[in-house]
Formats: structure tokens, sequence, C-alpha cells
């Protein structure tokens, strides 16, 4: 009996044992798969969402206009613009006048009838007191009040014109608009070269006006080095984003805005096998911002024909204009590093034609060419702004670039011109003709070896932009700015009705587009519509998966500083940003429950060898590259510890991150 009742114990005591061992084990496993780093990183607030922390605290109601609320620069990244608000009694139309130094920058506006009246005020001069008058019939009598709005000075690294000319009385008060490719600002000058707006966030690439009255500009947010950005803001003058449309593959260079509302947008497929880039067009869908067409360049075009010298495997064709025709339901593209314009149709994505000098194409491809008729034909080289005219003639910003595809026929940039050239094209005889141009009478002096823009205003009304003038020691360089360390930079815009020079504007810096743009439309209103963010940056491939607890790793601490290691959070990913050498292998790896996504950070840059843009460039030190990886929020949710791998030691980085 005592042997019988000394088992029962000893059984007892092992359950307990085994008891205490299984809940304590699920109690340190628990732990150990819910535990966090115990810092979380810094969230960097997007633009959008600044705006509306901006708009909540905005005070617009019961004012009267000798007590007007006047709000500078409202949303912080427009200088030279207020919003001016106060109600009246009796429905009325309020006429605006925004003084100039003449009548050809002097400007007025009427917003539409209403008795809250919330007006947007443009092209306010810097560092001046601006008399804004305001004017409106009320009970009979007309009302007029003058409002003094102080702006601030410009920033020190504001590009001031180092020549103007300006034949005013065949010019309207119109806005030029510039968008930076060096230094400066995306800003608005006036004929007298005095800047009346600018956004003081990076914006790149084209700028235009949409239908709806607003401006379409890039984000300020890279997505992909060099400068491919993560998409587009539609916004006002004021700096009000009322969409931000995010595009996995990015956006560069150029968009269109197609009959039906919807964006033909220059991207990428970062994903394709080949690597390559600035090949890929997709079609956005305004209201929803989701890809509903694409057109795959490799599919259409072969990427080993037409080389120029700045052809490479990677950037093979270099597209950097989009214009879509109506008339013929086609897409008309401009492949810089195969010296070619083609024009694919809409529909089906087949190649209808290509403009440009057919040697080193396959006998393939030579019926898509034109054969030139008619005296002093030049084929376009290196080309921008490829666009299609209400004639049906194409307009093309001819670089120049070597004016051949023959190395030992190449002409030096000293004796290269840039030009605007517009040519008329027989599809059915598959001619070409030269019908206009200018810019080879300026000679080396106004030739850009890379960007640059042409505008069609109106019937033998244009404007020739030669955008990237680069000289070094005096001499007339063929590379763009950024590969020159004493560089002399300048952009030449020149504006021509029936071929006289009406207005010219030189600035000591490099620009990629010009846009005359007026200051105010029929359609400028107020309104504090919530702004949409629509699309997705997609998700971030996932090098490999790990399955597995985490025991054991290093401390950060010194590594910090060693390779200057940072983290933060925007609203739809991770950045993650350091410095390191190109043979350090080095991996982010975000931990949750067991489950280990490991991301390869590649220390690495492609030999660019056409940048169109060097703001974003990042230079090579001793202590190493400085590398950005992102890691987009598409699929990732709730919390993950951050580590890192360097050369196959793990660090703990003790932070963690949220989706």
């Amino acid at each position: 009996m005592k042997r019988k009742k000394q088992k029962k114990i000893w059984v007892l005591v092992v359950a307990i044992l085994a008891i205490v061992l299984v809940i304590g084990g699920g109690v340190i496993l628990y732990t150990h798969l819910h535990s966090i780093n115990h810092n979380e990183i810094a969230y960097i607030d997007s633009m959008v969402e600044k705006q509306q922390q901006l708009e909540a605290d905005f005070d617009l109601e019961n004012f009267t206009i000798d007590e007007a609320q006047v709000i500078l620069n409202p949303y912080g990244n427009s200088p030279l613009t207020a919003l001016v608000a106060f109600d009246t009694k009796e429905e009325v139309e309020v006429k605006v006048t925004i003084p100039g130094k003449d009548e050809w920058t002097t400007y007025t506006h009427t917003f539409q009838k209403g008795t809250k009246h919330r007006l947007p005020i443009y092209g306010l001069y810097a560092d001046t007191v601006n008399h804004v008058k305001i004017e409106y019939e009320e009970d009979g009598n007309l009302v007029s009040k003058v409002i003094d709005i102080q702006t601030e000075a410009l920033p020190d690294d504001m590009i001031i014109p180092e020549d103007v000319y300006a034949n005013k009385e065949k010019l309207g008060n119109e806005l030029y608009f510039y968008t930076p490719s060096s230094s400066g600002y995306t800003c608005a000058y006036d004929v007298n070269g005095d800047v009346r707006w600018y956004f003081s966030n990076y914006a790149l690439w084209k700028i235009d006006r949409l239908e709806n009255g607003h401006l379409l500009v890039s984000t300020e947010r890279l997505i992909n080095s060099p400068y491919y950005m993560t998409g587009l803001y539609e916004m006002d003058l004021l700096g009000k984003i009322y969409t931000e449309y995010s595009l996995e593959g990015g956006y560069h260079h150029d968009y269109y805005e197609m009959p039906n509302g919807n964006l033909l947008v220059a991207s990428d497929d970062f994903n394709n096998e080949d690597g390559t880039v600035e090949d890929y067009i997709v079609e956005l869908d305004r209201e929803t911002g989701k890809e509903v067409k694409h057109f795959d360049l490799k599919d259409i075009l072969p990427m080993e024909e037409g080389k120029s010298e700045n052809w490479s495997s990677y950037d093979w064709f270099h597209n950097n204009s989009v214009w879509y025709d109506e008339a013929t339901n086609s897409i008309t593209l401009s492949g810089r590093h195969q010296d070619a314009v083609v024009n694919i149709d809409y529909e089906t994505g087949e190649l209808n034609w290509i403009i440009g000098d057919s040697t080193n194409w396959s006998e393939e491809y030579q019926k898509y060419f034109f054969t030139p008729v008619g005296d002093d034909f030049e084929w376009q080289w290196s080309q921008h702004a490829a666009m299609i005219t209400p004639e049906g003639y194409v307009f093309i910003l001819d670089n120049g670039n070597n004016k051949s595809k023959i190395k030992d026929e190449y002409v030096p940039a000293e004796d290269s011109y840039t030009r605007g050239v517009m040519y008329k094209i027989d599809t059915d005889n598959m001619t070409i003709e030269q019908v206009w141009e200018y810019g080879k009478e300026r000679g080396s002096e106004f030739y850009s070896p890379y960007i640059s823009d042409v505008d069609y205003l109106d019937k033998n009304h244009y404007i020739v932009h030669s955008g990237g003038i680069v000289f070094v020691d005096g001499k007339n360089s063929n590379q763009p700015a950024g590969f020159s360390e004493n560089a002399k930079l300048l952009s030449d815009t020149v504006e021509l009705i029936d071929d006289e020079v009406v207005f010219e504007l030189k600035l000591p810096t490099n620009n990629y587009r010009v846009e005359k743009m007026s200051l105010y439309t029929d359609k400028d209103e107020f309104s504090t519509e919530k702004a949409k963010r629509l699309g997705s940056l997609g998700k971030t491939d996932v090098t490999r998966t790990e399955v597995g607890s985490i025991l054991s790793s290093q401390k950060m601490d010194d590594e910090y500083e060693k390779h200057n290691v940072t983290f933060e959070k925007e609203i739809d990913r991770l950045v993650v940003k350091g410095q390191f050498k190109r043979e350090n292998e080095v991996e982010i790896i975000l931990y949750q429950n067991l489950h280990s996504n490991i991301y390869q950070v590649r220390v690495s840059k492609k030999p660019y060898t056409a940048l169109c843009v060097d703001i974003f460039t990042e230079e090579e030190t001793e202590n190493g590259i400085e590398v950005t990886k992102y890691i987009n929020a598409e699929g990732l949710s709730g919390k993950y510890s951050i580590y890192l791998r360097i050369d196959g030691v793990l660090y703990d980085t003790d932070q963690y991150v949220e989706f």
C-alpha cells in the first residue's frame, strides 16, 4: 500500500512538473512570438497629411471685407500666394487685381458669384508689400478694398535670369513655368523675368495644366535612383493637393492627359527580367489610380538596334516624351538612345512608323522609316518633347548630339547646335519633309546635349527651349551637368511668332521643360475638399524568408555611426538609409512571430550615361556609397522588429515599424 501511495505521489509530481513546463514554455514561446523591439521608428507626415492638418486650423468664417482674413502661403509650399476670406450679404462676383510693374505683369481675375468668398491670390512679388485690390458691387454700390500682403524674400538659391528680352506689344501676360534639372525650383517668371510663383518642394519633369485647371507635377519622393519619382500630384497654385497618384513603376519625364481624362505616364517595370528602365508606358484611371493599360516597348521595338552613343543594355530606349494623337488614335514616343521618334497604335501597341536615321537598324525595320524629300533636310539626334501639331506635323526638340550614328563621323560639341524642328510626314508614301526649324542659326551657343523642350502655342507661334547648355572651361560640353565639376550651366528659352523672336529668357542653370500658362483660369475656385491618395507603390519583393526564432544578435551601437544608418516610416513605406562600401553584403530583416522577411540591399550604382536630372545623384566617398532601400507597406501588417545583417553579422536595431 505504501509503495502504491508513493508511486501515485511521483506520478502527481511528474504531472505537475509537466504542466508547469508546458505552461512555462508556452508563456516563453508566446512572449517570444509577440515581443517586439522597444523603439518605434520616426514617422514622417506625407504632404497630404500635412495639408489636412493645416486645413483643420484654417479660420475662414465670419470675416467682413474690412477685416478680411489673409493667410499667406496657406499650404506652406507656395510662398508667393495667399488665401483671402470674407463674406458678403448678397451674392456678388468679386474681381481681384494683383498689381505688377506694368500692364503685362498685372493680373486680374473675376470669381464666381457667392456670399462666402475664399479667394486664392497668385502672382505676388517676393519681399514686397503687395497692394491687392478687391472690388465688387453690393446694394448698388461699388465696394473697393486694397489689402496689403507682405511676402518674404526669395530663397538664396532661387535662380534669377541673366538676360530677358520681351517684345511686349506682341505678348500677353502669361507666365513661363520652369522645372529644374540641376539647381533651382519649379517656378514661374513673368515677361520682365521676375519670379511670380514658385513651389518650395522639389517637383521635377513636366509641369502642365489639366482640363480641370489644376497643375500636374511630380511628387518629391524617389521610388528608385537616380530620378524615378513615386508618382504625381494634382494640385493648384496655392500648393493644395487634390490627388496623389502612386505608381508601382514610378514616374519620369512626361505624361499626357487623354481625352477621357486618364493619364498616359512614362513609367518603368522594375521587375522585368532584363532589368531595363524607361521603356514602359502606363495608362492610369483618374478615378481609381489603377493601371488600365500598359505598353512594354521591349515587345514593340528591338533593343539592340539603332544605338546612339548613350545606348546601354538597361537604358536602351530612354523614353522622354509621351503624346497621344486623337486623330490617328496613336501614341508618339521619343527614344533618346536610339535617336528615334516612334509612333504606335493605341489599341494594339503595334509599330506604325519611326522618324530618324535608319543607320544601324536591320532590314526588318527599314519599312517603318521615312524617305526625306525637299531641300535642307536634317534628321534629329537625341531628341526630346516629340508631339503632333493640330496640322498633323511632328514637332521635335532636336538636341543634335553627334549628328551621326557612326563614331568616326561624330560632330564635336563646339560645332553642334540644338533646334526646334517640324516635319510633315506622308504615311502612305512613307516620305518626310522638313517644314520649319529654329536654332541652327544660333550655332553652338544654343547647343543643349540633354533635356530641353518645344511647345506649340498657335499656328506659327512656338517656344523652343534649349534647357541643358553646358560649358566646361569655356567650351561646349557633350555631357549633362552632373558629369562635370566646373561646368557653367545655361538654359535659353525663345518664343517666336511668325519666325520673329518676341521673347527670350536666359537662366544660369539647366531646366528640363517650360510651359507658358496663364496665372488664373476660369476654373480657379478655392476648395477644402479632402485630398485623395490613389494607386499603389506595389509590394516590395522579398529576397527570401526564414522561419524560426532569432536567438542571438549584436546591438547596433557603433554600427549606427559607422554606417550612418537611419530609419523613417512614411505613410506607405519604410525608408532605410545607410552608407556602405561596394564589398559589403547588407540585408534588412523584418521579424514578426518567428517569421523573417529578408530584403537584400544592393550596394552599387548603375553607370547611368544619360542622367537628365542630377538633384538626387549620390556621390561615393571613402566611407562608401549612400544607399537607400524602400520597403513598401503593401502586403505587410502589424509590428515588425528591424534587424540588419552586415557581412554575415546580425545586428538588433532595437527598433520596430508598424504597418
